[in-house]
């Protein structure tokens, strides 16, 4: 088969995206009552980033996630939503210019390619192809590209697959435990829900020590989602599944190539804005975005929108 440098940026024909979310009307009414807290609290009309903002509170995933990151605690969600968004004025996540992180891009280090069995798109990383020295960069590199996954997530998947590859990773070229705090920090407390699962392959027993390491500051629901050297065919389609890792997906990376598709499927514009206006979502418009999805879970994801969207 030949290599090919394209990216695989939609599920497999027929994917039943999963996990279906259906919330009783208790819940209903506390994710409308966070979003009103979320309103209440949010930047005037006046600010620049508050267009930014608002698209994100009205992302029909974002406060579903946050209440059950809290386990349907409401003061706890509350902390929670009002902590990431002073997280992100400050960082701003969805406005990173694309060249100040294209560097950290050259080898190949992460990757976001194909799409596991549920429909959740795969970040892959390669540690063992760091390319650059420790600096804030790295963490704004690594949060574009969970922007850009969230880009791809089909209508009604919330969350993504991370799949660490170790291979050729050395002591040096592996993050250090400081730097995979603060990943896990921005992950857990201002991506809540939004690892479906977390796949660690080619792991050499010199690295064991960096997993007991950063242990501590998984928090259980994390550490439940990620597994050691699993049978990747069980989880990934195998045309989804990039050939070095056993699918029949053999891409190849090409730094350029690679860079630009991702842009032009993100519609990402150089100033980290995006270059087309977002689809509403409205009925119509998840309808046609729910294309190839089975018509007893095509309902089943507009009906669950559709009530966030009467309530809130």
């Amino acid at each position: 088969m030949a290599k090919t440098h394209k990216i695989i940026a939609q599920p497999a024909p027929g994917t039943r995206i999963a996990p279906v979310r259906n919330y009783t009307d208790e819940q209903m009414q506390k994710i409308h009552d966070l979003g009103e807290y979320a309103r209440s609290i949010a930047l005037p009309q006046t600010d620049p980033y508050y267009e930014w903002e608002s698209r994100w509170l009205d992302k029909p995933d974002t406060l579903p996630r946050y209440m059950r990151a809290a386990k349907w605690d409401f003061e706890d969600a509350k902390k929670r939503i009002k902590a990431t968004m002073e997280w992100r004025r400050e960082f701003k996540p969805d406005l990173i210019p694309p060249d100040e992180v294209k560097i950290e891009d050259e080898g190949g280090k992460i990757i976001i390619n194909g799409f596991d069995k549920d429909g959740r798109p795969i970040i892959h990383m390669n540690p063992g192809r760091q390319n650059t020295e420790t600096s804030p960069r790295q963490l704004r590199h690594l949060v574009w590209c969970l922007e850009r996954a969230k880009d791809l997530m089909p209508p009604g998947q919330e969350s993504l697959v991370i799949l660490i590859d170790y291979k050729t990773t050395t002591l040096r070229t592996n993050p250090s435990i400081s730097t995979a705090r603060k990943v896990l920090h921005i992950l857990q407390q201002h991506y809540p829900e939004t690892l479906g699962r977390g796949l660690v392959v080619n792991l050499p027993m010199l690295l064991n020590f960096f997993y007991k390491g950063i242990s501590p500051f998984l928090d259980p629901v994390t550490r439940d989602k990620i597994r050691f050297n699993p049978d990747l065919l069980d989880l990934i389609p195998k045309e989804q599944l990039v050939s070095d890792l056993g699918g029949d997906h053999d891409f190849e990376f090409h730094h350029e190539s690679y860079w630009q598709q991702v842009l032009e499927i993100c519609n990402i514009a150089p100033d980290g804005t995006r270059a087309q206006v977002q689809i509403s979502m409205s009925k119509v418009s998840q309808e046609s975005l729910l294309e190839g999805i089975p018509d007893d879970q095509r309902d089943k994801q507009l009906t669950s929108r559709e009530a966030i969207a009467v309530v809130a």
